[in-house]
């Protein structure tokens, strides 16, 4: 059943809106945060296999210790990828439009 034009021009004139109100959410938000570069993937990498070597030897020779810095040095390699710092992120490519 097609629209009768009161409808259209009402549906055309939301659409409208939602466009414009997008536009200003976007401006609102800012920039994305770069994502990380080779250097921090090979550094986080490195990291969690340090991590999960210290996290198994606490393990084996029952140190509680050793296990939980392998812990923290999985878990600081994960913190690297996620939420790298400035100098270890190259800037995100915009998205396009369609």
């Amino acid at each position: 059943m097609p629209l009768s034009e009161q409808e259209q021009r009402l549906l055309d004139e939301m659409e409208r809106n939602l466009y414009h109100s997008e536009a200003e959410d976007v401006a609102t938000v800012g920039p994305r945060p770069g994502r990380a570069n080779g250097t921090a993937i090979v550094l986080a990498a490195v990291g969690i296999l340090i991590g999960l070597a210290l996290l198994v030897a606490g393990v084996i020779i029952r140190q509680p210790l050793v296990g939980i810095l392998g812990f923290a040095a999985m878990f600081g390699g994960v913190v690297l990828v996620v939420a790298p710092p400035l100098r270890f992120t190259v800037p995100s490519s915009p998205r396009t439009r369609r």
